[in-house]
């Protein structure tokens, strides 16, 4: 049955959470039923709970008589179903098991999807969802190894990072969960959630989908699995071995190069823009959380004194005329480097532009003279249309050659407006960033590229007029987002829907102005409970809508302050910090 709703027929779907009933009466009515497999038979009590075998038999037997009826609903009514997980509401038996991982999260669908595929029931899309953009990325990668694995078949997959919150953050996060799998060739339907107006996700859906469109994306990395030896799981998370190059790689958090090329002459003031501030009454530099450790200015040699921290990245021929070498590095292409007679005996930077489908790793003959150099960091990049998949090949080989170089990932974007940017960049040094790859990340603009005052994020108009600070805010948000490096506060805050008991945007945007510099807590705004108290399993405090005018305060999942007033319920949320060694004074 179709409702005419504004003069279109539009299909609906029923999010089912807890009533088993309701799915079996909405199944009648409507297109496509989703249920939840963490709360719609199974407890989420947040009780540790072990089971024998024969107990865990029995709940999935129990599993299936109260489900075995909505599917056969669906199989008479033409109804189809959506198998949705999130990682915030698996249930205690899975969790005893499993625990709060992607494989609880694949085990809690499959059970469900088994009793459907027993009714003959074939009108299924699954869902993996998670706020850790790392969580949700493994888990629809291992659902799609599982479903082939056990029934030769993979069942269609709907994307998204739920709780993303809102802002550039939520963009970012959802660019690098979905885009991942995206690029990785998974998943037939997207949704992107964030803590703002609904229709300001669709655009966000449009830019990441039309990177896919027909025309656009070609395979120029053909390479089939069975001819290449993959040195890493997908699966999990693992950093790629490297030594420590200076500051880079071994370990260490990844660096941010500013490419500040394009300014016609470099001042103080420019380097604002990405972290430092100079005043001149004290002669001194006041350095930000989210300052670039290196800028590339090509030619351009620097007439003033820098920071401590920062170095300068330029062309061996400016390098070669420095007068202080320790503060400037070189940037060498890598035959380039292989042809130097005079080279930086600490730190040399070496490009690499990464495969097309002619190349082999034979035909880089100059990565010999580089390969486990102490001095070398290398950076990849690639031209081709497949640049994720270039640059991952490229960091493949060389884990494989157990060149344990540190990798600085350099990626430039032609596209137009500032949200395609964004997610441009989110996707490809995130997909990389997701698996381990990469010690430091350089983003900058294309000849086609083009910035303009242009409104963002929805509800503000960003002037990007210095594209410096947008890029190096971009960098860190990306880094933050793929958990590598934590330089702020992270927000998980859901879209509103209608179980939402207070203004989600207007709380969202309190609670951040008090609490954003923080850095490195997780704090969790819900609507409700059907999600609220899951999700703090990721965030370190969370702030929960419990009633009509009532919050509740948690701490991981537990409860600190029940049923507050909202009037009082951020202030609450401070004291709720202090209590716990969170707080510092802005």
């Amino acid at each position: 049955m179709n409702y005419v709703i504004g003069g279109y027929n539009t299909p609906l779907i029923a999010d089912i959470h807890f009533t088993p009933n309701a799915a079996e009466i909405a199944a009648r009515i409507i297109e496509k039923v989703r249920v939840n497999p963490g709360n719609y038979v199974d407890k989420k009590k947040f009780e540790q709970i072990e089971y024998t075998d024969a107990e865990y038999a029995e709940e999935i037997e129990r599993i299936r008589e109260r489900f075995t009826p909505l599917v056969k609903i669906c199989k008479e009514y033409g109804t189809a179903m959506r198998i949705g997980t999130n990682h915030g509401s698996l249930s205690d038996r899975i969790m005893s098991r499993y625990g709060d991982t992607p494989n609880g999260m694949v085990e809690s669908a499959m059970e469900f999807l088994r009793i459907a595929r027993a009714e003959a029931f074939h009108n299924i899309v699954l869902s993996m969802k998670s706020s850790n953009p790392q969580v949700m990325v493994q888990a629809y990668r291992l659902l799609v190894k599982t479903m082939f694995d056990e029934f030769g078949e993979i069942y269609p997959l709907h994307l998204g990072v739920t709780e993303a919150g809102d802002g550039e953050d939520g963009r970012i996060k959802s660019a690098i969960g979905i885009g991942t799998l995206l690029e990785d060739g998974i998943g037939d339907t997207i949704r992107v959630s964030l803590t703002e107006d609904p229709e300001f996700e669709v655009p966000v859906c449009k830019d990441l989908v039309k990177r896919y469109e027909a025309g656009s994306q070609q395979s120029e990395v053909r390479n089939k699995a069975s001819e290449i030896r993959l040195p890493y799981t997908p699966f999990e998370y693992k950093r790629r071995e490297t030594f420590a190059t200076g500051n880079i790689g071994g370990g260490q958090v990844p660096v941010v190069i500013a490419d500040l090329s394009k300014i016609e002459k470099i001042t103080p003031q420019h380097l604002q823009s990405v972290g430092y501030s100079y005043d001149e009454l004290t002669d001194k530099w006041t350095i930000g959380d989210a300052a670039a450790d290196y800028i590339f200015t090509g030619h351009q040699l620097l007439n003033f004194p820098l920071p401590g921290t920062l170095k300068v990245i330029v062309y061996p021929a400016a390098w070669a005329e420095a007068k202080d070498k320790e503060m400037c590095c070189p940037i060498f292409s890598d035959k380039g480097f292989a042809e130097a007679e005079v080279k930086s005996g600490k730190l040399n930077f070496v490009m690499i532009d990464c495969f097309s489908d002619e190349t082999t790793i034979n035909d880089y003959a100059y990565v010999d003279e580089l390969e486990n150099d102490p001095t070398v960091v290398i950076c990849l990049s690639s031209t081709r249309v497949n640049a994720v998949q270039s640059v991952r090949r490229m960091f493949i080989e060389l884990m494989n050659r157990a060149v344990k170089n540190p990798v600085v990932i350099i990626t430039d974007s032609n596209w137009q407006a500032p949200d395609e940017h964004l997610i441009h960049f989110a996707v490809e040094t995130g997909a990389l960033l997701l698996d381990g790859m990469g010690d430091g990340i350089c983003m900058g603009y294309g000849s086609n590229a083009k910035m303009d005052n242009i409104r963002m994020s929805g509800r503000t108009y960003l002037n990007v007029k210095d594209i410096h600070q947008f890029t190096n805010n971009t960098a860190f948000s990306i880094l933050q987002a793929t958990r590598t490096r934590i330089s702020k506060t992270e927000y998980i805050s859901c879209p509103s829907c209608g179980r939402t008991l207070f203004d989600l945007q207007e709380t969202t945007a309190k609670i951040r102005a008090v609490t954003n510099h923080l850095k490195g807590v997780k704090i969790a705004i819900m609507g409700c409970i059907v999600n609220g108290p899951g999700e703090m399993a990721d965030a370190d405090f969370g702030y929960v809508g419990s009633g009509p005018g009532k919050i509740t305060l948690y701490k991981s999942k537990e409860i600190m302050k029940r049923n507050i007033d909202s009037e009082i319920a951020v202030e609450e949320l401070i004291n709720l910090l202090k209590e716990h060694g969170a707080w510092v004074e802005p």
